[in-house]
């Protein structure tokens, strides 16, 4: 006879706390083991990218990887680069805040009081996400829903709400605000947390629950039990051991958030690892990785660039300096998203076959095609891993197709068989064919 999960906790006389330890565990049969789990995570950075160091030269199978993914080297075979998709969304607002509260939603913006640039000013997207569309679907199933549906995770995201600093919607008018602070995304999936100065473990008491567990569970699910608690107390030490790193960064990096930004790498290391282990635990199946804004000025003197991100973006092609610049920056960001598939890859996926990036796409974006001009043709999409099912290890070149229809295809890798998302203008050509 199947439990329920509160009948289950009482049965044992285990605590409600104990839960988000339990979920994925096939032999209690909470898991959602019926069908292979499949995933979405939308990785985005800002300010566009360098295309002679961006874009490989070829279309196809033999490709080449330049500079600016060049850390994806590992992971080739299972990248697929496309060329060619543009926002084409116009209506309020500038490039930058068009591109990014269109980038998921592929449809216009409100008109607003945010203003930005020479253009007129705006509000928020008129829409939903894709992220939060998808969510929304795998949350109707019971063979599909999870804990949180998704998870909007963030990396030095300016703690104030506009139209740059926010990518997914649960709606029209409704952004999602990303958690930028591990602590904060920490409580959300493991519980109560103290703050900083007092921070608690959340295992000190569940050791008699668990201990009641392992008796019950196989030898598989003893192993994930152990891996996911033993991460849970390494997450606590190393977080106590660091109480000062988590801020905010603001656009102009004022006086005293330098220290904070110093802490950027550190903090996406963070918040990549607790992504992974929200997976391996089934807590959500559609994620968000959000590092700065658009707009977004980080210093990254960790790699021998000291001005902002932003400010470097404006300069035209012409400055070779500023372009090589540019292009470190945006290999940082890669090996970012390579850190990501490598943890991916050597995670197995629980209760299912292959690994952890066997069954997740990651699909890396951002809210221009190039930062001088602003131009929204050619927005970069490089997705990698197998979750949805497209033939990967390929560069494709389409001709200025809208990213509407990739976001629909993205839907129909979940079965998810929408006829038109945002903009139904440009979606009559429907899912991109090309993708599988």
């Amino acid at each position: 006879m199947r439990h329920t999960r509160r009948e289950f906790l009482r049965d044992l006389g285990l605590s409600a706390a104990s839960l988000p330890f339990l979920l994925n565990l096939p032999s209690l049969g909470f898991a959602n083991q019926a069908q292979r789990k499949q995933r979405l995570v939308v990785m985005f950075s800002p300010n566009g990218i360098v295309p002679k160091t961006f874009w490989p030269d070829e279309a196809g199978e033999n490709f080449t990887l330049k500079e600016s993914l060049s850390p994806l080297e590992p992971f080739k075979s299972k990248t697929l680069i496309l060329h060619g998709v543009c926002d084409k969304v116009r209506g309020d607002g500038d490039n930058h805040m068009r591109g990014m509260g269109c980038l998921l939603t592929g449809t216009e913006l409100f008109p607003g009081n945010i203003q930005g640039g020479s253009d007129t000013p705006a509000g928020w997207a008129s829409g939903i996400s894709i992220d939060q569309e998808i969510k929304n679907y795998l949350q109707q199933s019971a063979a599909t829903r999870t804990r949180f549906g998704s998870l909007e995770f963030g990396v030095m995201v300016p703690e104030r709400a506009d139209t740059w600093t926010r990518m997914s919607y649960a709606g029209a008018n409704k952004p999602v605000s990303p958690i930028d602070d591990p602590y904060q995304m920490f409580n959300k999936l493991y519980g109560r947390m103290k703050d900083q100065e007092s921070l608690k473990s959340v295992l000190d008491n569940l050791q008699t629950d668990i201990a009641k567990l392992r008796p019950k569970l196989s030898a598989e699910d003893r192993h994930l039990l152990e891996e996911q608690t033993t991460f849970v107390r390494q997450f606590e030490q190393e977080m106590q051991a660091t109480p000062n790193l988590v801020g905010h960064a603001v656009p102009q990096l004022e006086k005293g958030v330098e220290e904070q930004n110093e802490n950027m790498p550190k903090l996406t290391k963070m918040q990549i690892d607790l992504m992974v282990n929200s997976f391996v635990a089934d807590f959500a199946r559609v994620a968000t990785f959000q590092i700065t804004n658009s707009v977004g000025g980080a210093r990254m003197k960790w790699i021998g660039v000291d001005e902002g991100h932003h400010e470097l973006s404006h300069e035209p092609d012409s400055n070779e300096p500023v372009q090589e610049k540019l292009t470190k920056i945006n290999k940082w960001y890669c090996e970012q998203l390579a850190y990501l598939c490598q943890r991916l890859a050597e995670t197995p996926e629980p209760g299912g076959v292959g690994s952890l990036l066997d069954n997740t796409t990651l699909v890396w974006t951002n809210e221009l095609g190039q930062g001088n001009s602003h131009t929204l043709d050619n927005i970069p999409f490089v997705m990698v891993g197998g979750g949805l099912d497209f033939k990967m290890g390929r560069s494709l070149k389409f001709d200025k197709v809208p990213h509407n229809r990739l976001l629909m295809s993205f839907a129909h890798a979940f079965g998810h068989r929408i006829d038109k998302f945002g903009n139904p203008d440009f979606c009559g050509a429907g899912p991109l064919s090309e993708l599988v």
